[in-house]
């Protein structure tokens, strides 16, 4: 009687980990054990890092509109509470493009925001 081997399944399930654990450093990349070990780990610092990346983009875009809104005279502070008054839906997104493409452009918002007409 032959012994029973896991065969195709397990053989995928090691693949698929190997396969993921390419370009790691020695023994990692190549056995399993070691493989398994570092894929998780990677897959839970990717899990935390799609939350911090947008933290990471928030506080970029905050940073260029409120460089932007000193350069117009006012504050970021100032801005958006201006913003929100004169009822002008614009995102931090798309505030911090605005300032970064088109300086005129955020400026007359800014102006808008201020309460002076542009």
């Amino acid at each position: 009687m032959a012994r029973a081997k896991r065969g195709f399944k397990a053989r995928r399930r090691r693949n698929r980990i190997l396969k993921q654990a390419e370009g790691y450093f020695l023994g990692r990349k190549n056995r399993f054990r070691q493989a398994v070990e570092v894929v998780r780990h990677g897959w839970e610092y990717g899990y935390v890092s799609r939350a911090l990346k947008k933290r990471d983009f928030r506080r970029l875009w905050i940073v260029r509109i409120n460089a932007a809104a000193r350069i117009s005279g006012t504050s970021y502070s100032r801005l958006i509470s201006g913003l929100k008054k004169a009822n002008i839906g614009l995102d931090r997104k798309i505030l911090s493009d605005l300032a970064v493409v088109d300086p005129a452009g955020f400026q007359a918002i800014a102006k808008l925001a201020s309460g002076k007409t542009a």
